[in-house]
C-alpha cells in the first residue's frame, strides 16, 4: 500500500513539477530576443530548468573556457531515458564498433540529436533560440514534443564560444539606446575589431572541429565522441541580407557522404520547408554551403556517421535588436531566434519520426568503415624517421583526440610516396607508424589522409587540401595493401634527463617540443647558444639548428644549473645529450663564431585595427599556450606612439598596415629595422612591405608565355571577350586558389630553416609569388616547377605558381626582414610551420 501511495505522490509530484517550469520570458523578465541575454543568464535558465524538470533534463558542465566561463550541455528526453542515459549512450557507441566491452548493440534504442549552437560569438540569436527550444521540449502543454522524446534523446549546447558571445553582447548593450535603431550607418552595427566572432585567442572555433587546437573545442569534442551522434545541427548567421538557409548543402560533397547521409539532408530541408512556407518566410537551400572541408559543424560530424547539417539565418553581428535591410524590411533578433527555433523543432521532429532509419544507417556506416569498405587505400605508413619524433608524437596526439586507431606492422610493400607522388616499394621498420583504414573509423582515416581529395565542384567555401602527411611533414606511404597492424610502442617511453656535471649539454633542433624548451630555458634567463651548421662530437651527429647550454654565462645559477635545465627538459619530455668538451670532432667548435649566443629576445605583435585577427590569435595563442614565452601586444594604430627601442622582434600578422602609408611613420620602421630591428612578416604584410622604397623583394610579374598560335587564333575569334553571367563564379575560381599544397624546396643551412629537410610543404592560400631577391637577401624557400602536391588550382593561376620566392630574409643594415608569403601557422593546426616561426623569431640575425 505504502508503495502504491509512493507511486500516486511521485506522478503528481512529475506532473506539478512540469507544470511549475518557468518560460523563457518568465525567469528572464522579457520576451527572448526584445533583449541580448548574457551568457551567466543563458545558463541560469538551463540550470533552472534542470531543477524544475530533473526527470526530463540533465544539465551537465563539460568545460572551461580560456576567460573561466563554464560550457554545458544540456540532456533531454522522457523520464526513462533520462533513467539510462548512460545505457544509451553505451549502445550507441556499440552501434559504432567503438565501446570497449564489445557487447553486441541493440537498434531498439532512441536516436541522438545534439543541437549546438552560438559557436560564433556575435551569430547570437541562436543561443536565444536554444532556450525556446528547451521549454518548447518540457513544456507540460506541449504533448506533441514529448511523443518525440520517446524516440529521441536531444543534447543542447547552448552556447560554444562563450567569451566570443559576451564580448559582443556586453559590447552591444553599451551601444544601444533605450530604443535599437535599425539603420545600418547606427554604430550599434558596427563591432569594433575583434568582433565577438572568435573565442579569447580571436581563433574561429568552427574552423577546429577536426583539429581541436583550442580549449573549447577539446572539452567539447570529447563529449562530442563519447556519444557520437545520429543527428548534429551548427546553428549559424549570415549576412542580414540573406534568407534563412537549410539542408541540403551545396556541392561538393565529398566522395565519403553516403547516399543515406546525403538523402536525408533533403528529408529534413523538406519538413523544415513546411513549416516556413506555412509562416510565408524566404529561405534557400543547395546553395554556397558545401560539404568537403572535414573541420566544420556539419562535415566533421558527417565523416563521424551523424546527419550533419548548418543552419544560416541573416543577421550577425551587424543585426542587433533590428537591422533594416536592402529591402527595407526590419530583421528583428524575434524574427532570427524564432527562425532558429522553428529548424530545431523540426529536426527533432523529422529524427523521432525516422528514428529506426537513422540508427539502422548509422550502424552501416560504422560497419563498413570497419569492414575496411571505405576508400582505395587501405593502410598508410608514416617513417618513425629520428629526426621526425616531435612531429610524430603531435600526429599520434591529434588522433587519439578524433579516436582513430594506430598502431605497428611489419614487411614490405608498395604504395604511392607523397613526397614524390609516385608509387613506390617501402619497407616497415619496427616503430613504423600504421593506420589501418579497416576501422570505425574508417571514414575519418580517410578524409584526413587521402592524398588528393576528389572534388565534385571547384567552388568551395574553404580549403581544398589538408592531408596530415604534408600538414605534418612525415615520410609516409598510402598503400592499397592490408596490412596488419598490431599493438606496440611507436615511441620509447621518455626517460628523465641526468643531472650529472658536465662542460655542457645540447639539445636538438627538431620540433616544438625542442622549441618550447628552448623559450622557457630563456625565460629563465638561462644563457644558450645555437650552431650554425651540423657538428659531430663523442660520436653524436647533431644539426644545425642545435641548442648549446655550458657553464660560461651561466654562474649565477651556480650548482642549480644542471637540474633547473633537465627540470624543463623533463616537463617537455626533451633529452640533452651530455657532452664533455667544446672540440668538436667535425664542425665548429662550441667558441666559434658558427656557434651563435642566443638570446632572450623582446618580442612585440602589431595587432588591433587593420590586421587579421585570426591571423593574430594563431600567434598569440602559439605564444601564450605552447611556448610560453611573452609576447606583448601593440595595436597598429598607435605605432607612432611606440619607443622601437624597447623591442628586438616585431611580427607583422596578415593585414594591412596604415603607417606603411605615411612617410614620417615607415621611414622610422625603416630606420629602427636597419639599426638592428628585426621584423618578422606573414602574408598581407609581406605584399605591402615589398612595395617599400628599401625593400628588396619584388612581386612576381606574369612570365607566362603566351603561344602566339592561340594568340593569333584568338584574334580572329571577335567574340573570345564575350562572357557568361552564370559562370561568373566559375571563372573567377580559374584565376585563384582556396587552398592547395605545394612543395617549396628550402636551403636549410639558413636560421629560417634549421630543423627541416629540404623541403617543405606549404598551403598556399593566395596568387602572391615573389621575384626572387638578388642582393641583400636570402631566397630561402622556392616554388619550382610542377611543385603543386593536393588541392585545387585555378587554370589560370597555376601556371604562375612556379619559379618564385615563398619565404625570403632581407639583411637590412644590421637588421632583417624575414619574408613568410604564406600562412605557416594556418588555424594552428599545420603543424610543421610552427617550428619556422619559432626560427625566424629566435635565430634569424642573431
Amino acid at each position: 500500500m505504502k508503495k502504491i501511495i509512493l507511486s500516486v505522490l511521485t506522478l503528481l509530484f512529475g506532473a506539478f513539477t512540469f507544470a511549475q517550469v518557468q518560460s523563457p520570458e518568465e525567469f528572464l523578465g522579457y520576451k527572448v530576443g526584445t533583449r541580448f541575454t548574457r551568457h551567466h543568464e543563458l545558463v541560469s535558465y538551463f540550470q533552472q530548468v534542470a531543477k524544475e524538470a530533473p526527470s526530463l533534463v540533465k544539465l551537465q558542465k563539460y568545460g572551461e573556457t580560456n576567460e573561466g566561463r563554464p560550457l554545458y550541455i544540456a540532456f533531454i528526453s522522457t523520464p526513462e531515458n533520462i533513467n539510462n542515459l548512460e545505457q544509451i549512450r553505451m549502445n550507441n557507441l556499440r552501434l559504432a564498433n567503438m565501446a570497449k566491452d564489445k557487447m553486441a548493440p541493440t537498434e531498439n534504442t532512441p536516436a541522438i540529436v545534439w543541437l549546438s549552437y552560438n559557436i560564433h560569438g556575435n551569430e547570437a540569436s541562436s543561443s536565444e533560440a536554444s532556450m525556446l527550444t528547451l521549454f518548447s521540449l518540457v513544456d507540460s502543454k506541449n504533448t506533441q514534443t514529448k511523443e518525440w522524446l520517446k524516440n529521441t534523446v536531444v543534447v543542447i549546447d547552448p552556447c560554444m564560444n562563450p567569451d566570443g558571445r559576451d564580448r559582443y553582447v556586453n559590447w552591444y548593450n553599451t551601444m544601444v539606446g533605450k530604443k535599437y535603431n535599425p539603420l545600418m550607418i547606427s554604430r550599434e552595427h558596427d563591432e569594433p575589431w575583434p568582433g565577438g566572432r572568435s573565442n579569447h585567442y580571436n581563433f574561429d572555433l568552427n574552423r577546429d572541429w577536426a583539429w581541436q587546437t583550442q580549449v573549447e573545442s577539446q572539452q567539447r569534442l570529447a563529449q562530442y565522441n563519447s556519444w557520437l551522434p545520429e543527428v548534429h545541427v551548427d546553428f549559424h548567421e549570415q549576412s542580414p541580407n540573406e534568407p534563412y538557409y537549410f539542408a541540403p548543402a551545396a556541392q561538393p560533397y565529398h566522395e565519403v557522404i553516403t547516399q543515406w547521409q546525403s538523402d536525408f539532408q533533403k528529408t529534413i530541408g523538406r519538413n523544415h520547408a513546411k513549416y516556413f512556407d506555412k509562416n510565408g518566410w524566404l529561405y534557400f537551400t543547395n546553395e554556397r554551403f558545401d560539404l568537403f572541408y572535414p573541420s566544420y559543424g556539419d562535415t566533421y560530424p558527417l565523416y563521424n556517421g551523424s546527419i550533419g547539417m548548418t543552419y544560416e539565418q541573416g543577421g550577425g553581428g551587424v543585426g542587433g535588436l533590428g537591422v533594416l535591410t536592402d529591402e527595407d524590411d526590419t530583421l528583428t533578433l524575434v524574427d532570427r531566434a524564432m527562425h532558429h527555433y522553428t529548424t530545431g523543432i523540426s529536426t527533432i521532429e523529422t529524427a523521432s519520426l525516422n528514428a529506426n532509419k537513422l540508427i539502422t544507417n548509422f550502424r552501416k556506416f560504422f560497419n563498413d568503415a570497419s569492414a575496411g569498405n571505405i576508400g582505395e587505400y587501405k593502410t598508410y605508413i608514416v617513417k618513425n624517421n629520428p629526426q621526425d619524433a616531435e612531429r610524430i608524437a603531435a600526429l599520434m596526439k591529434l588522433l587519439d583526440k578524433n579516436r582513430i586507431q594506430y598502431g605497428v606492422g611489419s614487411g614490405t610493400g608498395k604504395g604511392f610516396s607523397y613526397f614524390s607522388r609516385k608509387e613506390e616499394n617501402f619497407s616497415i621498420g619496427a616503430k613504423d607508424l600504421l593506420i589501418s583504414a579497416k576501422q570505425p573509423q574508417g571514414t575519418m582515416v580517410k578524409v584526413l589522409f587521402e592524398p588528393q581529395s576528389k572534388l565534385s565542384d571547384s567552388i568551395t567555401y574553404d580549403i581544398t587540401a589538408w592531408a596530415l602527411p604534408y600538414v605534418y611533414g612525415l615520410e609516409t606511404y598510402a598503400s592499397k595493401q592490408v596490412i596488419n597492424v598490431g599493438g606496440g610502442k611507436i615511441m620509447n617511453d621518455f626517460t628523465n634527463n641526468s643531472t650529472a656535471d658536465s662542460y655542457g649539454y645540447v639539445i636538438r633542433w627538431q620540433g616544438v617540443s625542442s622549441a618550447k624548451t628552448t623559450t622557457q630555458l630563456l625565460e629563465k634567463g638561462i644563457q644558450l647558444r645555437f650552431a650554425q651548421a651540423g657538428f659531430e662530437i663523442n660520436q653524436e651527429k647533431f644539426n644545425s639548428g642545435s641548442i648549446i647550454i655550458i657553464k660560461k654565462g651561466n654562474e649565477k645559477f651556480g650548482a642549480s644549473l644542471w637540474s633547473t635545465v633537465a627540470a624543463i627538459c623533463n616537463k617537455n619530455q626533451v633529452s640533452m645529450i651530455p657532452v664533455k668538451t667544446g672540440m668538436v670532432d667535425k664542425g665548429f667548435d662550441f667558441g666559434s663564431d658558427a656557434v651563435r649566443p642566443m638570446k632572450a629576445v623582446r618580442v612585440a605583435m602589431l595587432t588591433g585595427e587593420g590586421v587579421s585577427s585570426l591571423g593574430a590569435g594563431e600567434i598569440w595563442d602559439f605564444f601564450d599556450n605552447t611556448l610560453q614565452y611573452t609576447l606583448t601586444l601593440i595595436n597598429a594604430t598607435d605605432f607612432d606612439a611606440i619607443n622601437l627601442n624597447d623591442w628586438d622582434v616585431i611580427i607583422m600578422p596578415d593585414g594591412r598596415y596604415r603607417f606603411l602609408d605615411n612617410k614620417q611613420s615607415a621611414e622610422k620602421f625603416h630606420q629602427w629595422i636597419s639599426q638592428g630591428g628585426r621584423v618578422v612578416a606573414i602574408e598581407r604584410a609581406v605584399a605591402q612591405l615589398s612595395k617599400q622604397e628599401w625593400s628588396a623583394l619584388g612581386e612576381k610579374s606574369d612570365s607566362t608565355k603566351k603561344d602566339d598560335k592561340k594568340e593569333d587564333a584568338s584574334k580572329e575569334n571577335p567574340y573570345k571577350s564575350l562572357k557568361v553571367y552564370s559562370e561568373r563564379e566559375k571563372a573567377y575560381v580559374s584565376q585563384g586558389t582556396p587552398g592547395a599544397i605545394f612543395k617549396v624546396d628550402v636551403d636549410n643551412t639558413h636560421p629560417l630553416m634549421f630543423g627541416y629537410p629540404k623541403y617543405y610543404y606549404t598551403l598556399k592560400m593566395d596568387t602572391k609569388v615573389y621575384d626572387f631577391i638578388k642582393d641583400g637577401g636570402w631566397n630561402v624557400g622556392v616554388i619550382k616547377k610542377e611543385n603543386k602536391m593536393a588541392g585545387f588550382v585555378g587554370s589560370k593561376l597555376e601556371p604562375k605558381l612556379k619559379d618564385g620566392l615563398v619565404f625570403g630574409v632581407q639583411d637590412e643594415g644590421r637588421g632583417s626582414v624575414t619574408f613568410l608569403s604564406d600562412d605557416i601557422m594556418f588555424r594552428n593546426f599545420w603543424e610543421n610551420g610552427k617550428l619556422m616561426l619559432c626560427n625566424a623569431v629566435f635565430m634569424v640575425g642573431q
